[in-house]
């Protein structure tokens, strides 16, 4: 009689010690597709863009409020900076005002990385002078006349006598990238025409705004974003016969204003489900509200 209590006993426990693993077992799964959901967890790096910066680590910010087990570390450097590092994979986001040249995504792909690209908001770059400085408008041939050297005098674009003294971003920079491109080559790739050499070449957007502010005779370019307080932006004239239209939201998003772009994040194809649950966050309505907020353009309205 007490063996056959002791075998009924035995496997009893045993039972539900199988149940208990079992219940265990399923709790956990749930924790996993509970981690992948509501309750992310993972680290990103993200590297590159001046222009961006602020917005990226906006971005952080916002994101890691809701999904505190998400680390995001985000630094700039310029977009050249965070493509190298996609590139040689020392970075899960590169931050870029540009796109990535043909040559940088065959080194990625030779260095056994295929690159995504991802449009994650639009900006427009904005003429800044001093608030001192008479000037109120520009063409985007006087725009190239003066960054290339050709024009050196305020007076020659109707202001006051004085050398012009031609701020710019470094040769990493996305933003200068673009903008040789696209106002002294006149939107050619393969243009030769250079930033003239007497440009100072400062290491980011806020060197640039800072600069501009103490040095009445400066000029520069900056994200939308950077115009702020004692800061005057300059409207621009596409040719002679357009209007000359002023950097805003919404004049970059209808197109009426001449100098804008895109604003990519590049990941890598099969970035983990961190990096893509962030990225869909910031293409979202909360992730596009920070755009907004921050005073560059959102992808849609």
């Amino acid at each position: 009689m007490t063996a056959k209590r002791f075998t009924k006993g035995f496997f009893a426990l045993l039972a539900a010690g199988l149940m208990a693993a079992f219940m265990f077992a399923v709790a956990g799964c749930g924790n996993q597709n509970s981690s992948a959901g509501g309750g992310k967890s993972g680290s990103i790096q993200v590297k590159g863009s001046d222009t961006m910066v602020n917005l990226a680590q906006m971005w952080a910010e916002d994101y890691m409020k809701d999904n505190p087990q998400v680390n995001i570390a985000v630094t700039g450097g310029g977009s050249g900076t965070g493509i190298t590092a996609i590139i040689n994979g020392t970075t899960d986001i590169a931050d870029a005002s540009r796109e990535m040249k043909q040559k940088e995504k065959d080194d990625a792909k030779a260095n056994g990385v295929e690159v995504v690209e991802n449009k994650v908001a639009l900006d427009g770059i904005a003429i800044v002078v001093n608030m001192d400085n008479g000037i109120s408008e520009l063409s985007i041939d006087q725009l190239a006349d003066i960054f290339s050297g050709k024009v050196t005098d305020w007076k020659d674009v109707g202001g006051t006598p004085g050398q012009i003294v031609i701020l710019s971003r470094e040769s990493n920079s996305g933003t200068h990238v673009f903008f040789k491109e696209h106002i002294l080559n006149k939107g050619k790739s393969d243009g030769k025409v250079e930033y003239a050499s007497s440009a100072l070449l400062l290491p980011s957007s806020q060197a640039i705004v800072d600069e501009v502010k103490q040095n009445p005779r400066g000029i520069g370019y900056v994200g939308l974003g950077y115009v702020k307080g004692d800061l005057k932006s300059l409207k621009v004239k596409k040719d002679d016969a357009s209007a000359a239209v002023t950097a805003t939201v919404a004049s970059v998003q209808d197109g009426s204003y001449p100098v804008s772009r895109p604003l990519y994040m590049y990941t890598k194809q099969g970035a983990s489900q961190t990096v893509q649950d962030y990225l869909a966050w910031i293409k979202s309505p909360a992730g596009q509200k920070v755009v907004e907020d921050l005073e560059f353009v959102p992808l849609k309205k």
